[in-house]
C-alpha cells in the first residue's frame, strides 16, 4: 500500500494529461512537431498518437499498482530518454527550452521518492 496516494494520482495525471490531451487529441501540436523533428514528418501524426496511447496506458499502470517498482524504473528510463532526445534534437520546440530537463528531473525525483522512499514496508515480526 502506498502512503502518498495523492502523489501517485498526481504522477498518473501527468501521464494521462500529456497522453490524452497533448498527443491523442492533439491539443498541443508542438508535441507532434517534436516527434516530426526526431523521426521525420511522414509518420509523426500516427506515432504521436501511439505515444499518447502508451502514456495513457502508463497512467493506468501507475494507478493499478501492479509491479510498481518496475513501473517506476520504466518511467524514469522513458522520461530521461525522451528528454535527452528532445534537448538534443528539438530544444527550440520545448515549452521551457533546455530548462525542460530540470522539470523532467524534478518529475523523476517525485517518482523515485514516491516509489522507493514513501512506500509502507511490511512490519517484520521479531
Amino acid at each position: 500500500m502506498i502512503q502518498n496516494k495523492w502523489l501517485t494520482w498526481l504522477i498518473a495525471a501527468v501521464w494521462l494529461a500529456n497522453g490524452l490531451f497533448c498527443k491523442v487529441l492533439n491539443l498541443v501540436p508542438r508535441h507532434q512537431e517534436i516527434v516530426a523533428r526526431i523521426i521525420g514528418p511522414e509518420h509523426a501524426g500516427a506515432l504521436t498518437k501511439l505515444i499518447g496511447c502508451a502514456e495513457i496506458a502508463m497512467a493506468l499502470w501507475i494507478i493499478s499498482g501492479f509491479r510498481s517498482r518496475l513501473n517506476a524504473i520504466t518511467q524514469v528510463v522513458i522520461i530521461a530518454t525522451m528528454n535527452t532526445l528532445e534537448c538534443i534534437l528539438a530544444p527550440d520546440l520545448l515549452l521551457w527550452g533546455r530548462f525542460n530537463a530540470l522539470y523532467a528531473f524534478l518529475f523523476i525525483l517525485a517518482i523515485v521518492y514516491n516509489e522507493f522512499y514513501r512506500r509502507t514496508r511490511p512490519t517484520q515480526l521479531t
